[in-house]
């Protein structure tokens, strides 16, 4: 029997990068497995490891003009496993990357089994070790035993069962020639962004809802606990015509200034008001309050924007309502992945709130890398913040805004602002140069 450095638990994208990172590094590792030793998930079909169970696709590798090509690059020069998997199952996909999933999956499993120090077990863990280096990358369908394990150690209002995720609008789309800053009552600050909708482009919008195409729950989500405290918006304006008036879109305590006349020189309340409240540190993304929906992206894009304010916004990330089991990130975990309560355990990939293939496998080689040095005796010092990498870690371990924490994909949001002189068509391409740049000086 092998004496382990670190224990993993879950095979799947973060949990595979993570065995990979370590176990290149010479330390020990035992990556537990629940598929294949009679247990399985809903949404899986076989036992392999990094097992895509949605798309076959790691969205967009431009790396000079996309967030996620750049984190592509990144993970490529940090000897990703699973980058390199993806380009022998490469299928064509045009500038995105997407692979035949079981040559994925084999390739994978291949290159893991040919690490002499690295035991792949199939069984299922229902427990947190007490004791031992251990990295938890149960992803989304972690198995009920595990999950209360995690509830119980973290406090189950921080572990959530369902995405009820609100859109997320660039702060620099937002037209406050029409949208304004205020808290209700001007109590607390102008902490939200006010979107105003008269009696006439209200009831336009409540239809909408109503009419709007949706996604259906897939069967394994349709009994999934904590339904009713993450009421779609359709739903709600399904219940009736003032419910959502009386609800997240409730305008009273809001003087619009820009509705200001001599007699009502603060302005007047609107019929209704859409609220957009600071979901990052930097201040460059506002999230849709109570805005959760099932509705069809298409029909988010076309609905939101004809929102008072909202006409030309970009959208950072559309609503979404589906089962998740996710940790309340900024607040429970350090600036290393490691639970603040019991910090032999580090958590990684989408159990910490991140969404996507490649985010989800990007925190897993971050976790790795971590374990490493910790292991090494060493210093940790995390990629910068104007990386993909660093801007992703930074956002799932404080960055965010812990009370409204939802699951994220990366985007050119989360980063430090390029400076102002930079023309709008070429901020992208200046985030990926930065990023290229100052991940070159920290791999030196």
């Amino acid at each position: 029997m092998m004496t382990y450095d670190v224990h993993i638990i879950g095979g799947g994208m973060a949990g595979s990068e993570a065995a990979w990172q370590l176990a290149r590094r010479g330390c020990k590792v035992r990556l537990s497995e629940m598929r294949g030793g009679g247990d399985s998930t809903p949404a899986h079909q076989g036992t392999g490891l990094a097992e895509l169970v949605c798309s076959n696709s790691f969205r967009s590798d431009d790396h000079e003009n996309n967030a996620v090509g750049l984190l592509h690059y990144e993970m490529r020069a940090l000897d990703s496993l699973l980058m390199g998997a993806a380009e022998i199952a490469k299928v064509p996909a045009g500038s995105a990357l997407a692979v035949d999933r079981d040559v994925f999956s084999a390739e994978v499993e291949r290159r893991l089994g040919e690490l002499p120090n690295l035991d792949v077990v199939r069984e299922r863990i229902d427990t947190l070790p007490a004791a031992g280096l251990t990295i938890v990358a149960t992803g989304p369908l972690t198995a009920a035993s595990l999950a209360e394990s995690i509830g119980k150690a973290t406090g189950e209002s921080s572990l959530a069962f369902f995405d009820a995720i609100a859109p997320i609008v660039h702060h620099d789309t937002i037209d406050m020639d029409v949208a304004w800053r205020a808290a209700r009552w001007d109590k607390g600050g102008k902490d939200y962004i006010n979107c105003p909708l008269n009696r006439e482009q209200y009831l336009a919008f409540h239809q909408g809802l109503l009419d709007g195409e949706k996604t259906e729950f897939r069967e394994w989500e349709a009994n999934t606990p904590y339904f009713e405290g993450c009421m779609p918006i359709e739903v709600m304006a399904g219940r009736g015509i003032d419910t959502l008036r009386f609800g997240p879109m409730k305008p009273v305590g809001l003087d619009n200034p820009h509705w200001a006349t001599p007699e009502h020189p603060n302005g007047r309340w609107p019929y209704a008001v859409v609220q957009l409240r600071q979901d990052n540190k930097l201040g460059t993304l506002w999230n849709m309050v109570g805005f959760q929906t099932k509705l069809k992206h298409a029909e988010q894009v076309r609905l939101f924007r004809s929102i008072p304010g909202l006409e030309n916004a970009e959208f950072a990330r559309l609503g979404g309502l589906h089962r998740n089991t996710f940790l309340n990130s900024p607040l429970l975990l350090d600036r290393q992945l490691r639970l603040k309560s019991a910090p032999h355990i580090r958590f990684a990939g989408q159990v910490t709130g991140c969404e996507g293939y490649v985010e989800s496998a990007a925190v897993g080689l971050l976790a790795g890398l971590m374990a490493a040095t910790e292991l090494a005796g060493q210093s940790w010092t995390a990629p910068p913040r104007t990386t993909a990498l660093g801007a992703l870690l930074s956002h799932i371990t404080g960055d965010a805004e812990a009370e409204s924490y939802q699951p994220m994909n990366v985007n050119f949001g989360l980063f430090p602002p390029v400076d102002d002189a930079v023309k709008k068509k070429q901020r992208k391409a200046a985030y990926t140069t930065r990023a290229k740049a100052d991940l070159a000086a920290w791999l030196g």
